[in-house]
């Protein structure tokens, strides 16, 4: 009686099966070094180092602040002045910004822009200034109609009728809804972001932008 042959078909399928796992593992390490997330902007440490510094102010009217716990620089953002010019992010640097987001359908933008109007008028200059950027997609008159009839005259008037100032922020993690307002130092970095809106014109929020832009940070 002859005995069976070991079967040889096995040995390949083995062979195989060990080559597919030690390339998916090879893959699995190798995509983890892909996917992790860039440790920043060197740049913006000093953006987080103002965040520390400034974050005990962030109580009363202001206590809604979320501090940059870690370097990132802004998009670029790109929208048009009063008369139709194209501006960007970038074209401030050098100033501490408090970028803001509104639209005259957005009813807590609306209550807030009086504030806005007031913190620019109080602190604006070569160091600071207040840019609300309005994002109404449809009739365009009426952002410039709100402000005047509201008297809101000492805030640069500026908008992006397509919206993308929005979605590049949230592409970020930086706009969850309506208004949004980030804290940005001379560089185009994050100090800090607040979802909703906020008395920007308190005596809170006063000391917080003047802290953040370097004075009395040292009293801190």
């Amino acid at each position: 009686m002859l005995e069976p042959k070991p079967s040889t078909r096995r040995i390949p399928l083995v062979i195989a099966t060990v080559a597919i796992g030690g390339l998916a593992g090879f893959a699995a390490l190798y995509g983890l070094g892909l996917s992790r997330t860039p440790s920043g902007d060197p740049t913006c440490k000093a953006a987080v180092a103002t965040a520390q510094k400034i974050a005990p102010l962030a109580h009363g009217e202001v206590a809604a602040l979320t501090m940059a716990s870690a370097p990132l620089r802004l998009p670029d953002l790109a929208f048009e002045d009063s008369e139709g010019k194209p501006k960007k992010l970038s074209d401030f640097r050098g100033k501490t910004l408090l970028v803001n987001l509104w639209a005259t359908w957005c009813v807590p933008c609306r209550k807030e822009m009086p504030a806005l109007d007031e913190l620019q008028g109080k602190l604006s200059g070569p160091n600071f200034e207040v840019v609300a950027i309005n994002i109404d997609t449809r009739d365009l008159e009426k952002p410039k109609t709100f402000l005047k009839d509201a008297n809101l005259v000492r805030l640069g008037y500026f908008s992006d009728h397509k919206a993308k100032v929005f979605q590049d922020l949230k592409a970020v993690g930086r706009a969850l809804g309506m208004p949004t307002s980030v804290l940005v130092d001379p560089q185009g970095c994050e100090i800090a972001t607040i979802a909703g809106p906020a008395e920007w014109a308190s005596e809170d929020a006063l000391k917080l932008i003047r802290a953040a832009t370097g004075k009395a940070v040292a009293s801190l």
